[in-house]
């Protein structure tokens, strides 16, 4: 046995050392791949959810937008009527105060039905005050 006989067997263990080498190689970069797969369809997966939470968020603001419209709306409505009733209330108050002051110092030949109310003139005023808005 030759020295040429050794260093082939020596050559052929490290081949054989080397394929078993490439064949877990081989099964290792198969996995990668597999998992390559795998995140490319989680990342397309996110850019959807990514999309549909863009678009729901851009709903939500007009939804928003709408209601904080709608509001301004009743609360302008809602302050016409808070100052017609606070119209209606000093009015009223002047006439209960007219009411209890004049009653002893009207003639009893003026019947109360021909005295004219002030309310009619604040009521136009109101309607006045609607129409131009």
């Amino acid at each position: 046995m030759t020295m040429t006989f050794y260093v082939e067997i020596a050559l052929e263990i490290l081949l054989a050392a080397t394929l078993v080498y490439c064949i877990l190689l081989e099964r290792r970069l198969a996995t990668v791949r597999k998992g390559q797969e795998g995140l490319s369809r989680t990342i397309g997966e996110l850019n959807m959810a990514i999309a549909g939470a863009g678009a729901s968020l851009r709903a939500l603001k007009s939804a928003a937008g709408e209601a904080a419209g709608t509001l301004d709306e009743r609360l302008k409505r809602a302050r016409l009527h808070i100052d017609e009733l606070a119209v209606l209330t000093g009015s009223a108050e002047r006439i209960a105060d007219r009411i209890e002051r004049g009653v002893s110092n009207v003639p009893r030949s003026v019947p109360m039905a021909d005295i004219p109310l002030p309310s009619n003139s604040i009521m136009n005023r109101l309607d006045s005050m609607r129409s131009a808005q």
